[in-house]
């Protein structure tokens, strides 16, 4: 196994990673949403507004 960051050897104090930096850069990917998976299921999308507190997309007729 490599980290998944950067590709070298893991060190155990940071595993899966090789270092506390790319541990932070992994986190703060998840914390940008940079591993958002997609969606189009219109529930997903008013679960986020809701979460958000954003009005949401306009409602067909």
């Amino acid at each position: 196994m490599t980290c998944p960051i950067c590709g070298k050897a893991p060190e155990a104090k940071y595993r899966p990673f090789c270092s506390g930096r790319c541990a932070d850069l992994d986190l703060g990917k998840w914390l940008t949403g940079a591993y958002a998976v997609p969606s189009d299921d219109p529930d997903d999308m008013e679960e986020a507004f809701r979460l958000t507190g954003e009005e949401g997309p306009p409602k067909p007729h």
